[in-house]
């Protein structure tokens, strides 16, 4: 006899409680008229930052602007935030608005389908609970699956590796010969960081970052003062700090040239920070500026000036158990590695079997890289929605108000249903397929597409499935309303 299981029911269930979930579930308990869970494969909430915590973890966007607008938090300790700052805010987030309760951790979604009789989607974990809801929010953002460089004699090496994802802090750096593979965002911080414990530091890089500087500093208590005295003027700020930001679009999506200017104010800080000619050469990228992601730094050039680190620009040809192998023959004996090779951020697939009308899996749809109408809704695929979904990222301004954008155009969709009626709505496929070719032709003039680089916001299929072609602000305005007539509703 075949033991039955029990099924928990909801309105609504969320998977991820990273900032995306956070911020839906804040607004449905807000609302307080739908019952919902999310579904959190962690041991506790935070995403990106409870996976991240690698020495030196920190944002690139200003603590203002990394965080929701609807809730200013004074205690925010330098202008750029660090992990644990981070982290702490979103726990007060949690607290505040109760969703304790509410997520589930431990949970890891490994199969999700919709049943068309029953009209819900049903979701079953690793542990074999399973869920059932009228709406499914995918909120696991692009951020999740470690990218690992395929090398030949990788799985050789004998000593301690990891990702800069998965740090293994009960391991001592000090006196040992590390190797750092690569030299994106997470290695500029990671690298200052952790250079003044070991023997030796080799930092392989294919190729070289823009970095401009990122001028942070702490948060004068004065200011955290006024900040908890006159929430106003922290919204203020924050509102201010938005425009900065969003006119750096201009250079970005509609007049690349521009990027040049802050080509020389990059150039004008690497000059400034490294006085070695041949070591200041290799630092110089040879594509346009904002091809790639633009990092931010104070101390990652002056790390690479130490006595103890090496900067390795030669392709590497292979590893054995103790060493690493440039292409020319030369051979560096390494206790430890570590990968800050970022994440799969283009390919966009789910992280588990995800099956919409008819049996289609998303993963099969999504091979050749991800689609969705407004970047939250997918044709196939009834009553689901994406928080952080493809074309969605940003190269100039604050994933949070994309994410907010989001939530309010499902918060808007779920209130049309409730007032019309609807008991389903999924997208028409000719109203993502024009939203999808739009997309990508306004791609085509912008720096990303036209600045000479291979970056991870293409997809192995050469299409740049990861970023929003334009200003946020259009985003938000496209996303203000649903409108039920792109759907087909019953």
């Amino acid at each position: 006899m075949t033991e039955s299981r029990s099924i928990q029911f909801f309105d609504v269930l969320i998977t991820g409680a990273g900032f995306a979930g956070l911020c839906m579930a804040i607004k449905l308990k807000q609302q307080g008229k739908y019952s919902f869970a999310v579904l959190e494969r962690g041991d506790q909430m935070g995403g990106t930052w409870r996976d991240n915590t690698y020495p030196g973890a920190a944002c690139d966007v200003p603590s203002l602007l990394y965080s929701y607008s609807f809730e200013t938090w004074p205690h925010w300790q330098r202008d750029y935030s660090p992990h644990d700052n981070i982290m702490a805010y979103m726990e007060h987030c949690v607290d505040r608005y109760g969703l304790g309760p509410h997520i589930l951790t431990g949970q890891n979604v490994v199969k999700a389908q919709w049943l068309e009789q029953e009209g819900l989607w049903e979701a079953e974990t690793e542990k074999g609970d399973i869920f059932r809801a009228r709406f499914a929010i995918g909120s696991t953002g692009p951020l999740n699956k470690a990218k690992l460089p395929e090398i030949p004699g990788r799985e050789n090496f004998a000593g301690p590796s990891w990702h800069t994802s998965h740090w293994q802090h009960d391991i001592s750096l000090k006196g040992k010969r590390v190797a750092v593979i690569g030299t994106g965002a997470s290695a500029i911080q990671v690298v200052p960081a952790i250079a003044n414990e070991m023997k030796e530091l080799i930092l392989f890089q294919r190729t070289p970052p823009w970095v401009m500087p990122r001028k942070d500093k702490p948060v004068s208590e004065a200011r955290r003062n006024r900040y908890r005295r006159f929430p106003w003027m922290q919204k203020l700020a924050r509102e201010a700090l938005y425009w900065k930001f969003e006119s750096r679009a201009i250079a970005f999506v509609t007049f690349p040239g521009l990027m040049k200017t802050a080509k020389r104010m990059a150039l004008r800080n690497l000059n400034k920070a490294i006085r070695d000619p041949n070591l200041r050469k290799q630092l110089i990228p040879d594509y346009d500026m904002g091809c790639k992601r633009v990092l931010r730094s104070d101390d990652y050039y002056p790390a690479l000036t130490r006595k103890n680190v090496v900067l390795e620009t030669e392709s590497i040809l292979k590893m054995d158990s103790n060493h690493i192998k440039t292409s020319s023959g030369k051979s560096y004996e390494v206790d430890l590695i570590v990968y800050a090779t970022g994440f799969e951020a283009a390919e966009q697939m789910a992280p588990f079997e995800f099956l919409g009308r008819d049996g289609v899996d998303l993963r099969n749809l999504w091979a050749k890289g991800g689609e969705a109408y407004l970047g939250t809704t997918v044709a196939g695929f009834p009553n689901f929605f994406i928080v952080v979904g493809p074309n969605t990222g940003l190269g100039h301004n604050s994933i949070i108000h994309i994410i907010e954008s989001q939530v309010q155009y499902i918060m808007s969709a779920l209130d049309a249903m409730e007032k019309e009626g609807i008991t389903r709505v999924e997208v028409k496929k000719e109203m993502q397929d024009k939203f999808n070719q739009e997309v990508q032709e306004r791609l085509k003039g912008t720096i990303w597409n036209v600045g000479g680089c291979m970056s991870w916001y293409v997809n192995q299929e050469g299409k740049n499935t990861t970023l929003w072609p334009g200003y946020t602000w259009q985003f938000r305005r496209m996303l203000r309303r649903f409108h039920p007539a792109d759907y087909n509703c019953s």
